[in-house]
């Protein structure tokens, strides 16, 4: 699907998109705040900044979504204080709502990454999860992020699709789609209405105003990422140490084979039994994938990228 071509729509088509999301998001992406999201959060953490974990005065989420990130570093303390950004109103009452169930604190700003409502030098980190690729003017928000952080801080970004990884996953996607009228007549599940993954890249609708929020969602991705592009983007706006790695290969081939076969059917329908094979499949793949392939295989064919560095000073 083709992202629609100007800053002010892809703004437009993202916010209306997460607000209409934010009810369901955290069933639909499996996203938890007890020690499993713990968990995993710190592994990616551990992959960017190394062992044992730098604890941090005041963090910025951008793009925070329902606080995946930020709550589950709050209750590992790897943050002290957290503001959480994004451009959804409705994500961030979702944020907020999960705060309050878990019994942490944080501050929620609804605000555009490319100009953050923030003084100077007031955050220890930056960071986000699946945010960059949404982002119309990167070189915009990188420099807001570095203009932000106080000299010495740091930031990471992680869950942004590579290009190469985007490409790869064409083909499970494609794979579920044709056996998805199988699987639901096996599952007993009724078709979702009119949903589904095309196989092609269709342009943006002139009609767009008149979709409502779940349909936009083929829209809301601008971006998929080489390694040194991504690099590129931080270096252009001035920060220092920049890494890029990879991680998840394995576990989003299945990850994206069952959330395409789910996508096809009405979510009430979907069993359990099932919903819990994916998820711990899922996890159980990101394992191996940790253990045999992330270190062994380059950047750029992994699903996801993850980037790093610091503001000098």
């Amino acid at each position: 699907m083709a992202a629609p071509s100007n800053a002010e729509a892809i703004r437009d088509v993202n916010t209306r998109y997460h607000d209409a999301a934010a009810d369901g998001y955290d069933t639909k992406w499996g996203v938890d705040y007890g020690e499993i999201g713990r968990h995993q959060v710190r592994g990616k953490l551990h992959k960017l900044l190394g062992t044992p974990l730098p604890r941090y005065g005041r963090s910025l989420e951008i793009g925070a979504g329902t606080g995946y990130f930020t709550l589950n570093m709050l209750q590992d303390g790897v943050v002290g204080e957290a503001v959480a950004t994004d451009i959804s109103p409705g994500m961030l009452d979702a944020l907020q709502a999960n705060a309050q169930r878990i019994g942490v604190a944080v501050q929620t700003v609804a605000c555009d990454a490319e100009a953050l409502p923030f003084e100077d030098d007031s955050f220890d980190l930056v960071l986000g999860h699946a945010v960059l690729h949404h982002i119309p003017r990167l070189d915009r928000a990188f420099g807001e992020f570095r203009r932000v952080l106080r000299p010495g801080g740091e930031f990471l970004f992680a869950g942004e699709p590579s290009q190469t990884g985007d490409r790869i996953a064409a083909y499970p996607k494609r794979a579920a789609l044709r056996t998805a009228p199988l699987w639901r007549r096996l599952m007993r599940a009724r078709p979702a209405a009119g949903y589904e993954y095309p196989d092609t890249h269709d342009p943006w609708p002139a009609d767009h105003g008149c979709l409502d929020g779940e349909s936009l969602e083929p829209f809301v991705d601008v971006h998929a990422f080489t390694p040194d592009a991504l690099a590129a983007w931080a270096r252009g706006a001035g920060f220092a140490d920049v890494r890029v790695r990879g991680e998840e290969l394995l576990a989003n081939w299945f990850g994206w084979i069952n959330r395409t076969l789910e996508a096809t059917a009405q979510p009430d329908d979907v069993p359990w039994l099932w919903r819990q094979y994916a998820f711990r499949g899922y996890l159980a793949l990101q394992r191996v994938d940790v253990a045999l392939l992330e270190g062994r295989l380059p950047a750029k064919v992994f699903y996801n990228l993850m980037i790093a560095g610091r503001k000098a000073g």
